[in-house]
């Protein structure tokens, strides 16, 4: 059994990540378990996807607008974005807007390049669930969310930057 990071803790991973065929055909669906999608099979396969067993994920590549699930965070119990590579930082944008502009509540989970030195920003961002990439130990990556006591900017958990926390003013000045 595969093991996360969820909630700041090393936990079982119940969910099964659906991937494209290498020839980008669909993955076939088991008729039951949990399962986290790709966008495309969630467009193509929404009736087939809501009428099985089982909690439903869905995840967004760094290029997919969280716009298009927006109308349906409802249907999620867990919303995956995939971090293609090191320095692609278009999933903490989609992270953000899925907390902030959307409300999304649910799990919201780092996949793909996830590495123990963006742990504590990828969290900033609302991310509360991590899918270690290969080789990285999960024991050692939670010692990454002390690495900072504060954040200069603001976060999905403290909406002020710092400078605004430490002077007492809002973002009108009052």
């Amino acid at each position: 059994m595969a093991f996360v990071i969820r909630q700041r803790q090393i936990a079982a991973d119940n969910w099964q990540l659906l991937k494209p065929a290498a020839d980008g055909s669909a993955p076939a669906l088991p008729a039951d378990g949990d399962v986290i999608v790709p966008l495309a099979l969630w467009r193509g396969q929404r009736a087939d996807l809501l009428a099985r067993s089982g909690r439903l994920g869905v995840w967004l590549d760094g290029h997919e607008d969280p716009a298009e699930i927006a109308g349906d965070l409802a249907c999620f119990a867990l919303v995956a974005v995939n971090f293609s590579n090191f320095g692609d930082g278009r999933g903490y944008s989609i992270g953000r807007l899925l907390r902030e502009r959307y409300g999304y509540k649910g799990e919201l989970r780092a996949i793909g390049t996830v590495v123990r030195d963006h742990l504590y920003y990828m969290a900033g961002c609302g991310f509360d669930s991590f899918l270690m990439r290969d080789g990285e130990d999960p024991a050692e990556s939670l010692a990454a969310f002390g690495d900072f006591s504060d954040s200069h900017q603001a976060t999905v958990e403290r909406p002020l930057p710092l400078f605004r926390r430490r002077s007492g003013t809002t973002a009108s000045g009052h």
